[in-house]
């Protein structure tokens, strides 16, 4: 056996939803898996692109994006090593139903939608994970397109800082001086807003000393205070 089919059989039995799997069935993948990778900012596939594979994050982090009518992008998800992403194509090969962009370097594990088809006939139980972890996925995207439905402008925007903030730390020590490496325009897409909306509150926090922007970063310099914010 390859050390690349070794290395693919490891990741492949990292993802929930193959941890089940025997080593025959993990071998089986990763014999058809094709090894990707994609440099920051490219798109491993666009919405309405023909589905015929999902993938299995290696190493780095990608976004989900749905465009509107108007050209705004909303962020589905943020998904990073041991996920799968494109799972849709599993199901139904309809065309893509969001847009996946590179958040960082990413390599990547494509597996044809035909053969993780023929795995779902040959193991129910796989099929069962899938659904839980499509209907987890669904709940996340209900909450937050819940979130910018009612919340104010600046309301979500704190509550974006606050949830990136509580990821990089994630020691758990409530940390200060957290620096996010992401334009305005990344935070504007994750928040459901405007580029122009996002400067207008960070000038607010700035001046409440409770950020420092800079170019491509922004730093959390107070983390607790973005919860006066968030209503």
């Amino acid at each position: 056996m390859s050390e690349a089919v070794t290395d693919a059989i490891e990741l492949l039995g990292r993802v929930p939803l193959l941890s089940d799997l025997s080593d025959e069935e993990l071998q089986r993948i990763a014999q058809v898996a094709v090894a990707r990778s994609f440099p920051k900012g490219a798109r491993v596939f666009h919405e309405g692109d023909q589905s015929d594979a999902c993938y299995v994050i290696r190493s780095g982090e990608v976004r989900v994006t749905r465009e509107h009518s108007d050209g705004r992008a909303i962020a589905l998800a943020t998904l990073g090593p041991g996920e799968i992403v494109g799972e849709l194509a599993m199901l139904d090969g309809e065309v893509r139903s969001a847009s996946v962009e590179a958040l960082t370097d990413i390599e990547l594990l494509a597996i044809a939608a035909r053969d993780m088809r023929g795995l779902f006939e040959r193991n129910p139980e796989i099929t069962a994970k899938l659904v839980v972890a499509l209907t987890r996925r669904v709940r996340e995207t209900n909450e937050r397109v819940s979130r910018q439905s009612f919340q104010t402008v600046p309301s979500r925007v704190a509550g974006v800082l606050s949830q990136l903030v509580a990821a990089e730390d994630s020691g758990g020590g409530g940390r200060s001086g957290v620096t996010l490496r992401m334009t305005q325009a990344d935070l504007a897409q994750l928040a459901g807003t405007s580029r122009e909306s996002v400067s207008r509150f960070l000038a607010v926090l700035e001046r409440a000393a409770v950020v420092r922007v800079g170019r491509g970063r922004v730093t959390v310099l107070e983390p607790s205070r973005l919860r006066s914010y968030i209503f």
